[in-house]
Order: C-alpha cells, then sequence, then structure tokens
C-alpha cells in the first residue's frame, strides 16, 4: 500500500494554471477610451475650430509656396549643419590644443544662445555695416597715406537685399545646428573602437581617408537615430523664421489668422501641416536607421542547417 502510494505521488500531477489577472490594464484601458471619446466629441462639436474654413484656406497658394520654403530651409540649414558639425567635431578630437579649443568655444556659444535670439540677430546685421563690399581692404588709408583718392572697392551689395528673413533665419539655424551635429558625430567618433584606426594607420591609410573611409560608415548606427531626431525638431524650428520675418509655413498660415481674425483654426492647421510633413521624416528615419543598423541586432538570426553559436550574430 505504501509503495503503491509513493508510486502516484512520483508520478507528474496536472498543473492547474491560474491567469494572472490585470485589473490595472482594464482600468487604463477605460481611462483611455473615455479620454479618446471626450477629445473626438470635442473635434466634432466645437464651433471654434471651423473646419470647413480651415480646409479653405490651409491650401492656397501663399500656404503652399510657404510650405515649400519651409522644406527648402529645412534642407539647407541641415545640409550646412552636417557639414559644417562634421568638421567641428573632427576639430574637437584633434590634438591641436588650439583648434580643439577653437571647437569647444563654438559649440559652447552656439548651444548657449537660443535659435530665435540668433535669427533676430543675424536679422539686424544691418545696423553693423549698411552694404557689403568687395574690395583691397584699408583702401582709404592706403589713398590718404599716398595723398590720393583710392577706391579700391569693386563690388557691393546692400546688406537689406543680402540678409533677407530667409537668409538669416537659415544661417542662424545651420550654425545652431552645427553645434549639436558637432556633438553627435564626436560622439559617433568615439564609439568606434580607436583599434582599427590604429590598423588603418598602419596600412599606411592618412588620416582622412581613415576617417572617411573606417570610421563614419561605423559611426553612422550612432549618428543617425539622433541626426534624423535633429531633422525634425529643424523642421519644427522653421517656424521661428516667422519673427525674423520670413514667409515660411506658419508666417502664411498666421497671417491668413490675422487677416479673417480666425486665429484658432489658423494655428490648427499649422500642426496639421507640421504633423504631417514630420510623419514623412519619421518613416524615412526608420528606413535609415534599419539600414545603418545593419549587423548590429542583438537578435540571433539562425540560418537553415547551420548550427547554433553562442554569443552575438555576426553579419557574413
Amino acid at each position: 500500500m505504501t509503495q503503491t502510494t509513493t508510486e502516484e505521488q512520483a508520478q507528474p500531477q496536472t498543473i492547474k494554471a491560474v491567469p494572472v489577472r490585470h485589473p490595472g490594464r482594464w482600468i487604463a484601458i477605460v481611462v483611455i477610451a473615455l479620454i479618446s471619446a471626450m477629445f473626438i466629441h470635442m473635434l466634432v462639436t466645437n464651433d471654434a475650430f471651423q473646419w470647413q474654413f480651415m480646409f479653405d484656406n490651409a491650401l492656397t497658394e501663399p500656404v503652399l509656396a510657404g510650405a515649400r520654403t519651409t522644406l527648402v530651409v529645412t534642407i539647407v540649414a541641415m545640409a550646412l549643419g552636417v557639414a559644417l558639425g562634421i568638421v567641428i567635431a573632427v576639430a574637437r578630437l584633434s590634438p591641436n590644443p588650439v583648434v580643439s579649443s577653437a571647437a569647444w568655444l563654438y559649440t559652447w556659444f552656439f548651444r548657449a544662445v537660443p535659435r530665435l535670439v540668433l535669427m533676430i540677430l543675424f536679422g539686424n546685421f544691418g545696423i553693423l555695416y549698411s552694404r557689403y563690399e568687395v574690395g583691397i581692404p584699408f583702401d582709404r588709408q592706403i589713398g590718404d597715406l599716398l595723398g590720393i583718392t583710392f577706391d579700391g572697392r569693386f563690388a557691393g551689395l546692400s546688406a537689406r537685399d543680402l540678409v533677407t528673413g530667409v537668409v538669416a533665419g537659415t544661417a542662424g539655424l545651420a550654425l545652431s545646428e552645427a553645434a549639436y551635429m558637432a556633438e553627435i558625430v564626436r560622439a559617433g567618433i568615439q564609439s568606434v573602437d580607436p583599434g582599427q584606426a590604429e590598423a588603418a594607420q598602419a596600412l599606411g591609410m592618412s588620416r582622412i581617408l581613415v576617417l572617411r573611409r573606417i570610421v563614419l560608415p561605423q559611426a553612422m548606427r550612432v549618428i543617425v537615430p539622433p541626426t534624423g531626431n535633429e531633422t525634425i525638431a529643424m523642421l519644427k524650428d522653421t517656424s521661428l523664421l516667422a519673427f525674423v520675418p520670413a514667409a515660411d509655413l506658419f508666417f502664411q498660415l498666421q497671417a491668413v489668422g490675422n487677416r479673417t481674425f480666425q486665429i484658432f483654426p489658423m494655428l490648427v492647421a499649422a500642426c496639421l501641416w507640421y504633423l504631417a510633413m514630420t510623419s514623412v521624416l519619421m518613416v524615412g528615419q526608420y528606413f535609415l536607421e534599419r539600414y545603418f543598423g545593419r549587423g548590429f541586432s542583438g537578435r540571433v538570426r539562425r540560418v537553415k542547417g547551420a548550427p547554433a553559436v553562442a554569443g552575438g550574430s555576426h553579419g557574413v
């Protein structure tokens, strides 16, 4: 009898699994559903949105021209910011203390000053010089020294014609972005194993060639995600051009609101415009991150018929 009881106890028993209850999840679902219903009800029933007026005025030719200006400024400012940021990042890592200190001062200044202040400052450069001219420097002093009337200016342009709102805003955004991109690129370069650069230099490759062929391609995995975020932030920061002023997207929508005294619908239209454009940039960022992140996935991808190998996956 005792032996039979022992054998029955030794056999595996059926596991009675009781699912874990999560009442907090259901409460969160109910709260989110209520808030969503209240928000949708406000959008549909509140007359302050003026949906028909909004769509009639948010797609006019001046607004579309402002959207094109916003995209052009974003592309130009980011291109200049990235190019200058790479140069500053390399200068920050230079063994020359003068070069590295100058690069640090640049990043310190442009990261400390708000972008709106920079753009307005650039827009008022006409206070310093009414004209920008090209020619021989100190031409008047040379003429006075020789006792003759000497004009060494070859060409000139009024500051008002040269430093327009778009130019001032683009310059302010680009110079500010270069400081942030310098830190992003510097972090990406420092994430690469220095032994690879040393091995490439031992093979006779120059420092510039090592940076272009060895370091930067590997650093892109670290550089691309924050650069995508900076591009999206740059697109949104172009709305600051309205204060320079420049006829960008936000400026045109704000002008419609001020002219028709329907300010709130135009602000909502601006939100919808920026939501649409930034969503497109987010899709592009996703594919860029996936492209430059190849071979760095933490998941082990098994090849059919291949034995399992301990450790991380390696590209073939």
